[in-house]
């Protein structure tokens, strides 16, 4: 059983690499959960899905033509390599929509305590 609802991060990359199929997923929620974890968002996650299934693809069906069947492997990666492409794009733009254009920062404000460095917490 996979994780498909889309209110979660993991139903959310799986919408976007339409991988919502019960009986033949492409990928089980722990590999989208490490996409998740090393791209820190569900549109970079997915784009790095999409890169994955793209390897596999041109790893598997390469181009092949016999008789009236014909397949393009290198194609299809090319078309899923370009969705990968808009989605890491659409990521970008939406940090850019957040941050306003400019670079993310951030700053904290703390109590400051001169003593601090000579009291024993323990």
């Amino acid at each position: 059983m996979i994780t498909t609802d889309p209110t979660t991060n993991v139903g959310m990359v799986r919408l976007l690499i339409t991988d919502v199929s019960d009986a033949d997923p492409l990928f089980t929620d722990d590999e989208i959960l490490a996409f998740l974890a090393l791209e820190g968002g569900v549109k970079r996650a997915a784009a790095a899905a999409l890169e994955t299934i793209s390897r596999s693809e041109l790893l598997v069906s390469k181009k092949i033509t016999t008789q009236d069947l014909s397949t393009d492997g290198p194609a299809v990666a090319a078309e899923l390599r370009a969705q990968a492409k808009a989605l890491r794009d659409q990521a970008r733009q939406d940090v850019d929509d957040v941050v306003g254009g400019a670079e993310a920062w951030a700053i904290s404000v703390v109590d400051f305590d001169p003593h601090a460095a000579y009291r024993v917490w323990w």
